[in-house]
């Protein structure tokens, strides 16, 4: 039994006004009469979507589940839908489908072929013997490392 349905049963069975029932169970009376009105068979929004998530369905299944909502939306279109891709991934969110994301780029400062690397002074050895005598910096310096000095130059 739904909540509307158990409101509406309070009334009939022991006497219990809706706006008693609606505040004891924290819902609005509004809501309780607008689900009273409510016809009994779906609504053609609620057919249409129900169709719409379908066919999300079999586009998705058939895609080996890797299509996302914007090539999904595409393939509605072709068959002559008229829905956003908005809507769409918002039906593929409600089902719990995800398409798979594209893999990220390695992106490296140093790509292969355009330029040197810089020469490794310290040979991957970062720990000083004595204070002042090993100097490192990062790749984001304007001026190269150095690998053994004492300051000031």
């Amino acid at each position: 039994m739904t909540v509307a349905g158990f409101i509406a049963d309070q009334r009939t069975e022991h006497g219990v006004p809706h706006t008693i029932a609606c505040r004891a169970l924290g819902v609005s009376e509004s809501w309780f009469y607008k689900w009273r009105r409510r016809p009994a068979e779906p609504t053609g929004r609620e057919v249409r979507r129900a169709e719409l998530a379908e066919r999300i369905r079999h586009f998705f299944a058939a895609s080996g589940n890797t299509y996302g909502s914007p090539r999904i939306t595409l393939d509605l279109w072709a068959e002559g839908w008229q829905v956003s891709e908005n809507t769409v991934a918002k039906i593929m969110a409600e089902l719990g489908l995800q398409g798979r994301k594209p893999p990220r780029r390695r992106r490296s400062l140093t790509r292969q072929g355009k330029r040197k690397a810089a020469h490794d002074l310290v040979h991957r050895r970062f720990d000083a013997v004595a204070p002042n005598v090993l100097w490192v910096g990062d790749m984001t310096e304007s001026t190269p490392a150095r690998a053994s000095s004492t300051w000031p130059p």
